[in-house]
């Protein structure tokens, strides 16, 4: 777990005095990730991509949620995270989950385009506790489930 926490470290290291708050990131440990992989899911490209995926079968409609998805900057621009987003379609459609859903903070202006052109949608606006404005956007990506036999 080792790895994945470095390269979320190295790839969320350009929000420090972006965002406020603050990334929940710098409390993250390799147990929580090691969680994440026994709760939901958690795919690597090497040590250059990664993103954490965690089924909500309960929500309306169901859903897919995208966690932590990161690219190093080394390897940013050659499609990783389109590789990571197909596989999170291609899971939510087994899982028979019709969005995948995540979210991204508002002054990350480019990560809003990169998830437009990856066929997202801005869905809501989020404030985290004590804000009084809008600190997160919601995407959200509808896919059509796998049919059942």
């Amino acid at each position: 777990m080792a790895p994945v926490l470095a390269l979320l470290r190295t790839a969320f290291a350009g929000m420090k005095g972006r965002i406020d708050p603050p990334s929940s990131l710098h409390q993250l440990t390799e147990d929580g990730i090691a969680e994440q992989a026994r709760t939901g899911e958690v795919w690597v490209i090497g040590e250059q991509a990664c993103v954490f995926l965690t089924p909500r079968p309960g929500a309306e409609p169901p859903e897919l949620y995208l966690g932590k998805l990161a690219v190093h900057p080394s390897a940013q621009r050659q499609g990783l995270a389109r590789v990571l987003v197909d596989l999170a379609v291609q899971r939510a459609r087994a899982l028979r989950l019709s969005v995948l859903r995540l979210k991204t903070r508002v002054e990350l202006v480019e990560n809003h385009h990169t998830f437009e052109r990856l066929g997202f949608t801005k869905t809501a606006a989020h404030s985290h506790p004590g804000f009084d404005r809008p600190t997160s956007f919601e995407f959200s990506k509808f896919v059509t489930p796998a049919a059942t036999n």
